[in-house]
């Protein structure tokens, strides 16, 4: 889903968003004039270096505001890269959490090879869940991808012949899916119902 991006203007101490012009044959990245953030926090503000950059996604707020309004009884269930809102500001990500993929390589140049390349963004997990609770979902959990599938995998500790046979195949596919090295550290879980 899209996502806007802002930067921090720490002369004018005001949040902008950015854009993307046509310099020539290139795509550049431009101050859009007129936008308005949904940052004001005034502490990290002054904190904050120039041209600190996060992004939000009223697309994705607004989807699942949508399927939770359609769900009558039932779980929606997020799996993706995410941070809590107070997680999304950290020292490590002065450009935000936009990234390029080309050819299965990281990349932070996200106007390189145009129509070739995926992007992607992290959730702001708390704005989703603030979403789907404001139109009446519950919040079961939110978590990290190892802590949810390791209360699957209890469940079929505690009830095999409903599952079936686990063996040292499907312990090694859930060892890479839930150690830090792997693809554990990274992705969340967020589970809300209406019953």
């Amino acid at each position: 889903m899209p996502v806007h991006r802002f930067g921090w203007d720490a002369n004018a101490k005001k949040w902008f968003e950015w854009g993307v012009a046509l310099d020539g044959e290139k795509f550049v990245w431009s101050q859009l004039e007129n936008s308005e953030s949904r940052f004001t926090n005034s502490e990290l503000e002054a904190v904050l270096p120039d041209g600190y950059t996060i992004e939000t996604s009223p697309s994705a707020e607004n989807w699942w505001r949508s399927a939770a309004r359609m769900l009558a009884h039932g779980k929606l269930i997020a799996i993706d890269y995410g941070f809590t809102a107070e997680e999304q500001f950290s020292p490590s990500r002065l450009n935000g959490t936009v990234r390029a993929y080309h050819r299965h390589r990281v990349s932070d140049d996200l106007l390189a090879n145009v129509g070739e390349q995926d992007l992607t963004a992290h959730v702001n997990f708390s704005a989703v869940q603030k979403a789907g609770e404001a139109v009446g979902l519950r919040t079961e959990s939110f978590s990290s991808q190892p802590q949810f599938l390791t209360r699957i995998v209890e469940k079929v500790f505690k009830n095999p012949s409903a599952f079936g046979e686990w063996g040292a195949k499907q312990t090694r596919q859930f060892q890479t899916l839930t150690h830090p090295e792997h693809l554990g550290r990274a992705f969340r879980v967020l589970v809300q119902s209406r019953f």
